[in-house]
């Protein structure tokens, strides 16, 4: 094992500092990279970082990545060069504006993170068993009216923080790294615009999973359903036979779809189909859905059902009045990772050593190892230690913070 007892570390410092720099994606940006010119402000202080840690190549290229480069250990020249990586922005679905992160002594029953106009925010074990196990903890959280932002400054932090603790200390053994902060990944943008051959790493894994011990390498096939509705609008006294009310359309369309495929109602390797947003006129209706499926034949099923759904409606109207557009996003990484077991051995060693047990769980989401992965760089995901991610009941443990210093020390190191 490596001696990280005797190497503290400002993770905590670290995390505190990031979460209070927003950085949320803008899905009504989703065509350029970023699509939120704030997630600049992180990048670039996190390059400046680097450089001052002695990193090489650091750069923030035109589209927010931040890219720079560890020279390896003395004895390790030869070893190829290892990436880690995190994303820099946060969900859009709550605020991450004004984030106010604070300690919070946890001591059972309910983990009250704040007030929100004058009502506790709080969360209990009978929603998160896992804080059964956390009493006597220091847990990171926000003042309850923003997302926290550990999903991924979590794992931003815990790469810094391990970058530094290789340099202050030279004696501990490790290959070149690559450390890549990418924009856009809650958006499905993620790694995509990533120059792999300057990044040139050849195994990588990403810091963006869930409580302490998650190692995951397999992830949903995705893609994004947008469903528009078209209706006739005429004045309500006159619409006998004449208008179509594409607010109906909607409402019938999403009635086809099986309740029992939504999010609320799956868990494991079941897949969803989810509605994320709608808005709807007489005129004119839209609905946005995302399609989630660990396995690519059901994947493929819920798409058909979907289109399916839409034809019945317009051969009922006798015209097209509801159309369906499909954008792929990501498809499951353990299409690739299988071939590297490995990755996944190698983690599992690096958990045990630091005193962590490992917890190998399919992804319910996606990461950017699955585009890294399908591109050429075999990429699995590990922890970062948050709980409740996207939502204001948010937290993470201190310890965790601190742990995943230590885990990716003894990862590092075994790639030396």
């Amino acid at each position: 094992m490596a001696e990280h007892d005797a190497h503290t570390s400002n993770v905590l410092e670290r995390f505190l500092r990031y979460v209070q720099v927003d950085t949320q994606s803008a899905e009504e940006h989703a065509d350029v990279t970023p699509s939120s010119a704030i997630q600049f402000d992180l990048a670039n202080l996190l390059a400046d970082e680097l450089r001052d840690l002695g990193a090489e190549n650091v750069e923030v290229t035109d589209h927010a990545y931040v890219v720079a480069h560890i020279p390896a250990s003395a004895g390790c020249e030869d070893r190829p060069r290892l990436g880690l990586l995190a994303h820099l922005d946060t969900t859009q679905v709550v605020s991450g504006f004004g984030v106010k992160p604070h300690i919070v002594h946890y001591e059972g029953g309910e983990l009250v993170c704040g007030t929100a106009d004058g009502t506790p925010v709080s969360i209990g074990p009978d929603k998160v068993p896992a804080l059964n196990t956390l009493c006597g903890e220091d847990l990171v959280c926000s003042d309850g009216t923003t997302l926290l932002g550990g999903d991924d400054k979590a794992g931003v932090a815990e790469i810094m923080a391990l970058v530094e603790r290789l340099v202050r200390h030279p004696e501990l053994k490790h290959p070149a790294l690559g450390i890549c902060f990418c924009p856009d990944e809650e958006i499905g943008h993620g790694a995509a615009l990533l120059d792999l051959d300057r990044f040139g790493c050849t195994y990588a894994y990403t810091v963006d999973g869930g409580p302490l011990g998650e190692l995951e390498w397999e992830c949903f096939n995705a893609c994004e359903v947008t469903v528009r509705f078209a209706g006739y609008s005429i004045h309500p006294g006159d619409a006998k036979d004449r208008m179509v009310n594409a607010a109906n359309l909607m409402v019938n369309y999403h009635n086809m779809l099986p309740a029992h495929m939504r999010p609320e109602h799956t868990e494991g390797y079941e897949g969803y189909i989810h509605l994320q947003n709608c808005s709807a006129t007489v005129e004119y209706a839209c609905a946005r859905y995302i399609v989630r499926d660990h396995d690519a034949r059901k994947f493929q099923d819920k798409i058909d059902l979907m289109e399916r759904a839409a034809r019945f409606l317009n051969d009922e109207l006798g015209c097209e009045r509801v159309t369906v557009e499909v954008h792929q996003e990501y498809r499951n990484m353990a299409e690739i990772v299988s071939d590297y077991p490995e990755l996944v051995d190698t983690a599992k060693e690096a958990f045990a050593a630091a005193g962590v047990e490992p917890h190998v769980i399919p992804i319910r989401g996606g990461t950017d190892g699955a585009q890294l992965s399908f591109r050429g760089l075999p990429c699995p995901n590990l922890s970062t230690g948050a709980f409740c991610c996207h939502g204001v009941n948010e937290f993470v443990p201190v310890s965790s913070l601190e742990k995943m210093v230590d885990v990716l020390e003894e990862l590092v190191r075994r790639f030396a």
